[in-house]
């Protein structure tokens, strides 16, 4: 690769995150005047369009470029398409789930409204912590994959890069909030289509693929690795993705249930064909003899050890995409944290000015821990364990048949999954420190054991366990209080809106048609 040289690197770089910033402070200004409750969300107002855009440009970040080809040269052909299916198919959940959410919280915008009204405050309150986590960890690994993916590219300090990006996206968000960040993304996401078709292209008419290494390479046989993630990708994304805020945000933005599904349906396409790609890289990497390299190099970097081989243009055009896919992913979860933490901490009680002044508060730790960012692929582990314990339990609640569930089983299952996690790798290394690392997934997806696909299993399953033992904990409890005091038991008692069918008048209250109580 002969990389852009250092004027030209500084050009491209600096040219389109100043084009973002114009765009971005260009509309803001346009709407400087909105309502509270406008900056916050944009309920209602979106079609099918501007919202596969959306889900496409929130859901990819410059992170992708090592995380899909690193999984590629090492669980091979298998591995990648169990990645990139895994990563696009979740969005599925919001347009066909999102509707239901929708109905029972109208007014709302994240989540943590629907368990507040299921559940109660106390749920809330804990989802919610666990959502704003979640969204901190996305930032500080996408501050960390924009400076490491710059380095690799170009040679240049990522330190610049990340103040600048911050410094940027904390403008126009905090000018414009989540419904700024709704339409610079639809120009982002246009943006990346077009890139990534160009960038696929021209690694296809450039690349040559030695015949010879395909076959030693391995890469299209089965692995243990590969058939591993065919169960911890799945289980990871899937629950993770609901903690993700500014999904949900665009969730209720779609005008209509239709446009939720025709948006999310393209999406789920776009993103399959795009993470597919860019695993490909990987592959192609490998069979090119790019990698692993001399002296062989991690397969982390194998798309820019492809990328060597090159010419410098091809680089300026991954920088672009590598900068645009950056920004519109951080710019996302910057308007997601805002709008979580207003609503579900403070309920939409603090002025406009005190929620834009958080937007920049909460940069200064995110950078200085994106400095000293361990594995991009563990930030994201992290993540993945706290949701695999948490929303399985959390979900129960939607079917009616589930009626009684409380939020007290909610809170102990999702504590106790995470414990079960730790009981579990002390078990499995006969040593407590090594259970605990185990909860950072210190060692990455990749170690030779079943370390990690057994803590994936631990983290469901022993919330559930934890869970049906403190729902049996509060029945018995409220059972013998009942029999002390000479009360009848009522807590398996179905409550009136699980009862009646749609239409039904009941003491002149009409259940609307729309809600019967198949979900509750």
């Amino acid at each position: 690769m002969a990389p852009p040289s250092f004027e030209a690197s500084n050009a491209i770089i600096y040219l389109t995150y100043g084009s973002f910033l114009l765009c971005g402070t260009g509309i803001a200004w346009r709407m400087r005047k909105q309502p509270k409750d406008d900056f916050l969300n944009s309920n209602g107002t979106q079609t099918a369009f501007p919202l596969a855009l959306n889900f496409i440009a929130s859901a990819l970040g410059s992170g992708i470029l090592f995380s899909y080809p690193e999984l590629a040269t090492i669980a091979g052909v298998q591995g990648m398409l169990i990645y990139a299916f895994s990563s696009a198919l979740p969005m599925l959940i919001f347009g066909f789930l999102g509707p239901v959410i929708r109905r029972k919280c109208p007014e709302g915008f994240v989540l943590t409204e629907w368990t507040k009204q299921r559940y109660g405050t106390l749920t809330m309150l804990y989802l919610s912590v666990m959502t704003l986590v979640t969204l901190f960890l996305y930032m500080v690994s996408e501050l960390s994959a924009i400076g490491q993916v710059v380095t690799a590219l170009t040679g240049l300090d990522g330190l610049p890069v990340i103040i600048v990006q911050c410094v940027i996206t904390t403008i126009y968000t905090s000018v414009g909030g989540f419904k700024i960040s709704f339409l610079t993304d639809v120009v982002q996401g246009i943006m990346v289509l077009g890139l990534v078709i160009i960038a696929a292209i021209t690694i296809g008419v450039e690349t040559d693929i030695d015949a010879s290494l395909v076959g030693p390479s391995g890469l299209t046989e089965p692995s243990l690795l590969g058939w591993q993630v065919m169960y911890i990708l799945p289980v990871a994304i899937f629950t993770n993705d609901f903690f993700l805020s500014q999904f949900w945000l665009r969730t209720f933005a779609s005008k209509t249930d239709k446009d939720l599904k025709i948006g999310t349906s393209m999406a789920t396409v776009a993103l399959l064909c795009i993470l597919t790609l860019v695993g490909s890289t990987g592959l192609i990497a490998a069979w090119s003899g790019a990698w692993p390299g001399d002296p062989p190099q991690a397969g982390a970097i194998a798309f820019f050890l492809l990328l060597e081989s090159l010419p410098s243009w091809v680089v300026g055009i991954v920088l672009v995409m590598v900068v645009t896919l950056s920004t519109a992913a951080f710019d996302s979860l910057q308007s997601a944290m805002v709008s979580s933490a207003s609503n579900d901490l403070f309920r939409n009680r603090l002025n406009i000015w005190v929620i834009r002044g958080l937007v920049v508060l909460i940069i200064i730790p995110v950078v200085v821990l994106a400095l000293e960012a361990p594995s991009i692929l563990q930030i994201y582990l992290i993540s993945d364990l706290l949701s695999a314990a948490t929303v399985p339990v959390l979900c129960v609640g939607l079917s009616h048949y589930f009626y009684f569930w409380r939020g007290f089983e909610v809170v102990v299952g999702g504590l106790g999954g995470i414990l079960t996690v730790f009981i579990f790798g002390t078990i499995y290394y006969g040593d407590a420190q090594m259970g605990a690392d185990l909860l950072l997934v210190r060692q990455g997806l990749y170690s030779e054991d079943w370390a990690v696909f057994g803590a994936f299993v631990a983290a469901p399953v022993g919330g559930f366990i934890w869970a049906f033992l403190a729902l049996g904990l509060r029945l018995s409890i409220q059972f013998i209080l009942a029999k002390v005091r000479g009360h009848r038991f009522d807590a398996l008692d179905r409550p009136i809106e699980a009862r009646y069918a749609p239409g039904t008048v009941v003491e002149h209250q009409t259940f609307p048609t729309g809600d019967s109580g198949k979900f509750f």
